[in-house]
């Protein structure tokens, strides 16, 4: 039990440095259980790797509990913005919401392989380094959440549904979507982690019905070692994230989804 348990945990580092840098959690989540698979059943492996992605969720709402809390703003104006964020951020959900709900079980049989991820990481990744050359020549027109519309909201959400495919990552897709459309990194960033919110708490709230509450000792303590390591990871790494993006742009997260795709497709395919 004690290996499963450090498995759990390499887990949650892994998921909560990839769920907010734009290289695809999912995508090497499958990667890693390649190399250490926990020895579960599937149904609980498949109810563990989005409860987990949960788990980083509730970082975001500890570090930016006031910011999105309406009742704890100090003005009416205030409490006014905070409200038309979430409205906005309902909105975006919507498209991935439907469409996940739709072809959920398309999506697990057809795309969770080594395959779809090496592709997408490798696309993706050329995406993020064309995008962000083009965006040297020109200016981003929305550059605070007053000028982020609700159009702007549900193009994004658009975006996100490419997410449903692994490898693409979800952070990913709707900050490219967010940037593509003109909205300044740091903006593009925080709409990417509002999101995720419900997005997160419906997907977990879904698996969790599915897999059932009755959870052996063994299965309860390996979920809550992989949630809490993923937790305290993801504090640290949206933190480095919106630090980085002060002064830099996602050129780097795209080189390196191009060299671990190309690694992916170098072991699987020829060695492995």
């Amino acid at each position: 039990m004690l290996l499963e348990i450090i498995k759990s945990i390499i887990l949650g580092i892994v998921q909560g440095i990839t769920e907010w840098l734009p290289i695809s959690s999912t995508g090497h989540m499958i990667l890693v259980d390649e190399f250490l698979v926990l020895n579960q059943t599937p149904a609980f492996k498949e109810m563990y790797f989005v409860v987990i992605q949960l788990a980083s969720v509730l970082a975001v709402i500890l570090l930016y509990f006031k910011r999105l809390n309406p009742f704890m703003q100090p003005n009416k104006e205030a409490e006014k913005r905070t409200w038309n964020i979430w409205i906005k951020v309902i909105v975006g959900v919507i498209p991935v919401g439907i469409i996940g709900l739709l072809f959920e079980d398309v999506v697990n049989d057809y795309f969770f392989n080594w395959k779809t991820v090496a592709i997408a990481l490798i696309v993706y990744g050329i995406a993020f380094i064309l995008i962000e050359r083009w965006n040297k020549t020109r200016t981003l027109p929305i550059k605070s959440w007053d000028s982020f519309s609700y159009k702007s909201a549900f193009q994004v959400g658009l975006f996100q549904i490419l997410s449903l495919i692994p490898g693409t990552s979800r952070s990913g897709s709707t900050i490219m979507g967010g940037i593509l459309l003109g909205t300044d990194r740091p903006i593009a960033a925080e709409f990417s982690f509002f999101m995720s919110i419900p997005v997160m708490l419906g997907a977990s709230l879904v698996k969790l019905l599915g897999f059932g509450f009755s959870f052996t000792p063994e299965e309860l303590i390996i979920l809550a070692a992989g949630c809490i390591t993923s937790f305290v990871v993801s504090i640290y790494a949206i933190k480095f994230l919106m630090n980085y993006i002060q002064k830099n742009d996602f050129s780097s997260f795209g080189w390196y989804r191009i060299v671990v795709g190309v690694l992916v497709i170098a072991y699987f395919g020829f060695i492995a």
